[in-house]
């Protein structure tokens, strides 16, 4: 399995933000202003910063705000496709019904509710291995996911062991979309978790730990965290 270039992300928008509400009540979670600009402003602008301008975006919930919002992202110097959902379809439902949006290709994946410091262009850059379906970013595990994950050997995602061993996913990977189109259970409406469970289990994920600056923007609280740490 050759690997094409990296020309495309996709960034996952399409849930509800019920963890935030009320101040998810009439605005998408997406949107939700961050110092100089919004969440997925930012997330945005790093993207395009790691060299690509082809994104994907999933839309749902309020989606309409989103898509008048953004456009087709000339303010970002991106160009941006929309995949419509009726309803979420959750995080692999959701890359279900783009792919064919994102083609054939490796692309990077980015879910819009978190923030992190890790830099994008390494994903670009990367060479995924010839059996390998993907490749996810993982951090050490914060205090909402003490148990964490995965555990990582040799460089292959493994299941968790213990939290002492294990680190958690941070919404950042680099994937093929063979991952989600050759899984055996592909539906409308499907989590990643298990579509990395069958990945790992045959020894066909890999990843790597960042140490830097991460955080799950799922509350109002931690959205607070997140301006002041951009202050």
């Amino acid at each position: 399995m050759s690997q094409s270039p990296v020309t495309k992300a996709m960034l996952l928008a399409a849930g509800e933000g019920r963890r935030m509400l009320p101040l998810t009540q009439d605005t998408p979670k997406p949107l939700l202003p961050v110092v100089s600009d919004t969440l997925i402003g930012h997330q945005l602008q790093r993207i395009r910063a790691a060299g690509l301008q082809q994104v994907i975006i999933n839309v749902a919930y309020l989606g309409q705000q989103i898509i008048e919002r953004l456009g087709h992202g000339a303010d970002y110097d991106v160009t941006i496709a929309y995949s419509e959902e009726p309803q979420p379809l959750e995080t692999a439902g959701g890359i279900n019904r783009a792919l064919p949006l994102l083609g054939d290709g490796p692309f990077v994946l980015v879910n819009g509710d978190v923030w992190c410091d890790f830099d994008l262009a390494q994903l670009v850059d990367k060479m995924l291995p010839e059996q390998c379906l993907g490749h996810l970013v993982l951090v050490p595990n914060p205090s909402h996911n003490s148990g964490g994950d995965f555990a990582l050997v040799d460089g292959l995602l493994v299941p968790s062991a213990g939290a002492d061993t294990s680190f958690t996913y941070s919404g950042i990977a680099l994937l093929r979309p063979e991952l989600i189109a050759h899984y055996p259970q592909r539906r409308e409406r499907f989590g990643l978790k298990e579509v990395f469970d069958w990945a790992i289990a045959q020894g066909r994920l890999s990843g790597e730990v960042h140490s830097g600056h991460w955080l799950d923007v799922g509350t109002p609280e931690r959205l607070d965290q997140l301006r002041m740490h951009l202050r």
